[in-house]
This record gives C-alpha cells, structure tokens and sequence, in this order.
C-alpha cells in the first residue's frame, strides 16, 4: 500500500455504461475511495444490486446510489466528481460542483474543445 492519502471520489450518473466502467476502474484502484454514486433511476439501491458483478467487495455491497444532488454530492465528502452524464446534462453540474470547492472531470462532450486548431 502507499503512504499516499487516497482520494475520495464521486461518480455522478454512476449506473450507465460509462459511470459502471470507471467504478469498475475506481474500485481496483489503491488511491480512490469511492464514496459516493448517483442516479436518478436507481437512487436508494446498493451498487452491487445495481451491478451484480460487484456483489462481494465489500463498498459495492454497502454503497448506496443517491439522486444527483449538488448539496448531496458536496456533502458527500467527495474530493474529485466524475460526471458519467449524457450530454448536455453535465453542464449543469459542472458549474456549481467547481464554485463548490470540488475538482471536476466530466466524461460527455459538453466541455470539449470545439475547434481543433487549438491543438496545433
């Protein structure tokens, strides 16, 4: 184990294709701690009901999804969100997540780089 301090993460629209994907990633790997995942859909469910491939590790077993709320997420003591969201929803979540202290990586194309001459 390292003597680096994990870093407590939250994934926003967690039971889609891509928010299973990086939990998958997220639960193996030593430096994130996964404490929170949200959905509309399937709010109060545990993530291992969800995804039953999860069932026996033990955060997948007790985490529960919650709606995907800007106070709830906060409060949630997440450090970094991954926003798992269809596009043009991440948009209004980014925003106040980063006013809120919390650092942001989003997973649609909402925020992408229209022009490709930026990367000349």
């Amino acid at each position: 184990m390292s003597d680096i301090d994990s870093t407590r993460v939250a994934v926003v629209g967690a039971s889609g294709y891509s928010g299973a994907e990086l939990i998958r990633i997220l639960l193996g790997h030593e430096l994130a701690e996964l404490v929170c995942v949200t959905s509309r859909v399937e709010s109060g469910r545990k993530l291992s009901e969800v995804f039953p491939r999860f069932r026996g590790v033990e955060l997948a077993d007790r985490l529960e999804f919650i709606e995907p709320s800007i106070d709830l997420i906060v409060g949630s003591g997440a450090e970094v969100v991954f926003l798992a969201l269809p596009h043009g929803v991440a948009a209004e979540y980014a925003g106040p997540l980063v006013d809120s202290g919390l650092k942001v990586i989003d997973l649609s194309a909402d925020f992408r780089i229209s022009d490709p001459q930026v990367y000349a």
